[in-house]
């Protein structure tokens, strides 16, 4: 067992619209007495402008409170609430096969927290911590591949590059005989799918694509997925868009090329995989696909656990055009 004196802990709370404060707080976790536990000190918690943007500017629909609490959320929406789900952190205490581990959790902004020892999955040892915050955006990208039953020799376009948008079209790149275009209306979008291996056209028209998804979060985005599908085209739709009224153009072509729109989320296994895949299995899967040292171009900023509530501010902007935001934990380095 490693022996540590637990320090002063503290955790980054969304306290109003738009704003968030670091206040201390209380480690325990309540967990059935028959489960092990173990405490992990954070090294690293990442920021993906999706869902935490409109959960720091209070966007979250009340008839959605419920469905999108985050595994380990403290607090109710709107707030005040502790929210995240991408956390790095080493075993300070708990099993002795866990003990001293680089684990990844879906835990929120935390110095040091304690949880049921299922929910925290050991980082490969090829994968860098400071990587591994990109565990949750790659199980996201890769269920909405699942739900689209992306394949060999399809024609794939990817409209909205964020971080789950490239790591999609990363992965739609490694299927054989693809033919892989990514959309983004964002210029920096280029140098980043470009070092990806991914090639990018913002000004792509070509209505002939049998898989086109949308991970923009802008309505004039899933209109534009919509005019690249082909005849019996699919439409995967990645984005949620939290209280924004959004009006889909059903006209057109939409029916006479029978086109499909389905909504991909992250909260369910596929369907068509439940029976072989566990929600830990697909996030060790994920874990594992982020080996590749090329992906560190998806992490674009980093900033220490103390300046949080202003970077939160920062990157929750309307006009920010961050991908993943890395916050370090320099007490536990």
């Amino acid at each position: 067992m490693i022996n540590e004196p637990t320090p002063r802990v503290r955790a980054f709370w969304i306290t109003g619209p738009a704003q968030g404060e670091i206040q201390p707080t209380n480690p325990d976790l309540d967990a059935p007495d028959s489960e092990a536990t173990v405490e992990v000190a954070t090294l690293y918690t990442g920021i993906s402008r999706g869902t935490e943007s409109l959960v720091f500017n209070g966007r979250i629909p009340r008839s959605e409170h419920e469905r999108m609490r985050a595994p380990f959320q403290a607090g109710d929406f709107p707030w005040p609430v502790r929210h995240g789900y991408s956390n790095v952190g080493r075993v300070v205490q708990g099993p002795a096969e866990l003990e001293g581990r680089i684990v990844f959790s879906l835990f929120p902004h935390q110095t040091r927290f304690r949880l049921p020892a299922s929910a925290a999955v050991p980082v490969p040892d090829g994968v860098p911590a400071e990587r591994a915050i990109l565990a949750a955006n790659m199980e996201t990208a890769i269920n909405g591949l699942w739900d689209a039953s992306a394949a060999i020799g399809e024609r794939i376009a990817i409209v909205g590059c964020g971080v789950v948008g490239a790591l999609m079209a990363w992965l739609c790149q490694r299927l054989p005989g693809t033919r892989v275009t990514a959309v983004d209306m964002e210029p920096s979008r280029r140098r980043v799918l470009e070092q990806l291996g991914v090639h990018f056209d913002p000004d792509l028209q070509s209505d002939d694509h049998d898989l086109v998804f949308h991970a923009s979060g802008n309505p004039k985005g899933l209109e534009h997925a919509l005019a690249l599908a082909g005849t019996e085209g699919r439409i995967i739709e990645m984005s949620w868009y939290g209280d924004q009224p959004v009006s889909v153009p059903l006209g057109g072509a939409f029916h006479s090329r029978r086109l499909t729109l389905r909504a991909s989320q992250v909260g369910r296994v596929s369907p068509e995989r439940r029976p072989a895949w566990t929600h830990r299995g697909r996030l060790e899967l994920a874990l594992s696909l982020l080996a590749n040292p090329e992906l560190d171009v998806l992490i674009d900023g980093e900033s220490d656990f103390e300046a949080l509530p202003e970077t939160m501010a920062a990157l929750c902007r309307a006009d920010s055009s961050a991908l993943c935001h890395r916050v370090r934990y320099p007490e536990n380095h």
